[in-house]
């Protein structure tokens, strides 16, 4: 996009709406949801049937979920944050035990490891994909490592078969292989070398929050495995236990999965229009000096949950903030820094990963920001958005 036009573009649009950085309703409803919604409130009616415990509507969506992953078993629950827990609580950790994620991240996984009293380490991520460096992972690698807990950061899939690779190469003493459990809050529906995310790893969770890729009527998530034992385990855990240990109530409705069952049919349909609109923004801002757009190796498939950028080196901090705060006040394009490392700004995780430095983490939170991305965007939207951009990189040079 040259001067002449970005210029003209800004001059002559505004966005049609105000998205928001993470826009509330991440996907979007058809009238089948709705109709199906009010069906199955409608058929609950009867005190013989209510809603359910663990009804048809549950476990057909759980066969769905399962077969569209490929694996063997989907448990569904009522949020990633729950599944998170209850992936954790499945290791039995001990407080000598380590779990190791990365901290360019939401704070859900780290809080999940500190939540089961174990030691939480934190690592390092590659500059290019933010994923978690498996070189990082593996020289923070102790005989008291049991689990690596990467996530597929902004919609891009984890090198899910390096870390089950070095999980195998240093076993634990006492446990055997290291457990590769995978956060795909942000990443349902992604591809990873000819599978689906949540093929690969001890068991994977999702999130159908409503900002995410698909929602289950705002809440919801689900756990992938091919492991035969954890099946039953989690669903003892999210049925108060079960007879057999402790539990909670971690379930999802009998609403929503109906309602994810038409979504989940939807999913593929709505991260190609996503993806749409990523690669036309990719297009648009390519030649703009100094801006890092995000990647999609070969062999992957990304959903662009979020738009990642990176600013230069030298922008890290100030600038970036000067550049998001013009993109807003004047442009009315609303940016969100997609995370921060979690153990410089929560002071609570802060606590517990004391003495643990990453440098390259702390660099790369001072200059990433993600613009919005939805897949309704209209292309005039994508367009605006993007000379925003460009408008706003090229001031800040010019400013020194």
């Amino acid at each position: 996009m040259d001067k002449a036009l970005r210029k003209e573009i800004l001059s002559t649009r505004r966005l049609s709406r105000n998205w928001p950085a993470e826009p509330h309703l991440g996907g979007w409803y058809t009238e089948e949801e709705i109709a199906v919604a009010v069906k199955t409130i409608r058929d609950s009616m009867d005190p013989v049937t209510g809603f359910g415990f663990i009804c048809k509507e549950i476990t057909d969506f759980e066969e769905a979920f399962a077969r569209y992953c490929g694996t063997a078993d989907c448990v569904s629950i009522n949020g990633a944050g729950s599944g998170l827990d209850m992936a954790l609580m499945c290791l039995d950790l001990q407080p000598e035990d380590e779990v190791i994620v990365p901290s360019i991240n939401f704070r859900a996984a780290l809080m999940a490891v500190i939540g089961q009293g174990a030691r939480l380490v934190v690592c390092e991520v590659d500059p290019v994909t933010l994923q978690a460096d498996p070189n990082d992972i593996e020289r923070r690698l102790t005989p008291r490592t049991r689990a690596i807990l990467p996530v597929h950061m902004n919609g891009l899939s984890a090198p899910m078969d390096d870390y089950l690779e070095i999980a195998e190469r240093h076993p634990h003493p006492k446990h055997g292989p290291l457990k590769v459990i995978g956060d795909a809050a942000r990443a349902c529906g992604g591809g990873y070398k000819g599978t689906k995310i949540g093929k690969k790893g001890w068991m994977t969770v999702f999130s159908f929050h409503t900002m995410k890729l698909m929602t289950t009527l705002g809440e919801g998530g689900g756990i992938t495995t091919d492991d035969p034992e954890l099946g039953p385990r989690l669903r003892a855990l999210r049925q108060f236990g079960g007879t057999e240990g402790w539990g909670s109530n971690y379930k999802m409705t009998k609403v929503q999965a109906a309602v994810g069952l038409v979504q989940l049919r939807r999913l593929d349909e709505m991260i190609e229009r996503r993806r749409k609109v990523a690669q036309e923004r990719t297009e648009l801002l390519k030649d703009v000096e100094g801006l890092t757009l995000p990647v999609e190796p070969p062999g992957y498939w990304h959903t662009y949950y979020l738009y990642t950028c990176l600013v230069p080196k030298e922008w890290a901090g100030e600038k970036r903030d000067r550049l998001m705060a013009l993109l807003q006040n004047e442009y009315g394009v609303n940016c969100v820094v997609a995370n921060p490392p979690q153990h410089k700004v929560v002071p609570f995780i802060a606590k517990h990963t004391q003495g643990q430095e990453l440098p390259l983490s702390d660099e790369l939170g001072a200059r990433l920001f993600c613009p919005p991305t939805h897949p309704l965007m209209t292309r005039e939207e994508n367009e605006y958005i993007a000379a925003a951009i460009a408008e706003g990189m090229a001031r800040i040079r010019e400013e020194g």
